[in-house]
């Protein structure tokens, strides 16, 4: 089996992991996403602004890999504050449609401790059906 690492063109290179794995089947395994930016500084401390970015992360590698946020299948959301999230509701919403319209995938929310980077409030992975590859020989 063959698989394409996906790296979004002007992104500090991921170090240890992968931003996106696609699979010869067209399966594109999309790595945990924080609300940083393409080089890697969280431009915002706040939950909303977190998950816009890290939601446009998402949508960045899609792209990159040839596909679009329709092709986005499942997403599992990872915050450390339920609290927050539960609260600002109207703002998820409205976020989630200016980033993803109204597409929705197969979805789970996992409530964790802590996430890796100290700053990251929220992380989210995903799964999106792409295309298969071609492969020469």
């Amino acid at each position: 089996m063959s698989s394409e690492i996906i790296q979004p063109e002007g992104w500090t290179k991921a170090r240890g992991y992968a931003n996106g794995i696609l699979s010869e089947q067209g399966m594109l395994f999309v790595g945990g996403q924080i609300g940083w930016n393409a080089e890697q500084v969280f431009e915002s401390h706040d939950f909303i602004g977190q998950m816009e970015q890290a939601l446009k992360n998402i949508v960045a590698v899609v792209v990159q890999a040839g596909g679009s946020t329709t092709d986005i299948v499942r997403l599992t959301w990872f915050v450390i504050d339920k609290k927050e999230y539960v609260a600002r509701q109207k703002e998820v919403g409205e976020v989630y449609r200016r980033v993803l319209g109204k597409h929705f995938p197969a979805m789970t929310m996992v409530v964790v401790a802590g996430l890796v980077e100290d700053d990251a409030l929220i992380e989210i992975e995903a799964t999106a059906v792409i295309r298969a590859l071609t492969i020469d020989g």
